[in-house]
């Protein structure tokens, strides 16, 4: 794997939002796979800003689609007012292996160079999208974003210690 492409020492699992009611619980925008497993109570999460944390988590319980954490030490909704916006974080390490050869963690992908099947560079990846279906976000040269499905037919050859993946698009999807 080149220096361009190395990879992260941790991996943002949620983000917390807005305080939820009056005794210490907040919203989190879940971004990872198995929110159930990952935000139990015990579970110790690392944070961005770092002097935010590492946060416990005391509680975890759903509240319609929304979930809702509470903190070790953060017992109001002022308290966790002070927590708004921050990225919790796990490290790479202490993510499972995945068993499916064919399927990669976001941040796996992320800076991967991007090219057309005939070795032409079309930019990096700098985001993966899960809307429906999941979508690379390359950004081109110029600063133009393009979404290619992350799909074996448009995305044949994923190179993770080359640092490139490589997009077959059919025709039209680069002129979007």
């Amino acid at each position: 794997m080149d220096a361009a492409h190395t990879p992260p020492d941790t991996v943002v699992v949620g983000r917390i939002g807005r305080p939820h009611g009056v005794r210490g619980e907040a919203t989190v925008e879940v971004r990872t796979d198995d929110p159930d497993d990952r935000f139990v109570p015990g579970a110790v999460l690392l944070t961005d800003p770092a002097a935010r944390g590492p946060l416990t988590v005391a509680g975890a319980r759903w509240h319609r689609e929304v979930l809702l954490l509470a903190f070790e030490g953060y017992d109001s909704r002022e308290d966790v007012e002070t927590l708004r916006d921050t990225l919790l974080e796990v490290p790479v390490a202490d993510l499972p292996e995945l068993e499916d050869p064919e399927a990669y963690y976001d941040h796996q992908l992320v800076g991967l160079a991007a090219r057309l099947a005939d070795g032409s560079p079309l930019g990096t990846v700098t985001a993966v999208r899960h809307e429906g279906s999941d979508l690379l976000v390359v950004s081109r040269e110029g600063g133009r974003e393009l979404l290619v499905p992350f799909v074996a037919a448009i995305v044949p050859t994923v190179d993770l210690a080359g640092g490139v993946v490589v997009v077959d698009p059919p025709e039209g999807l680069l002129d979007l």
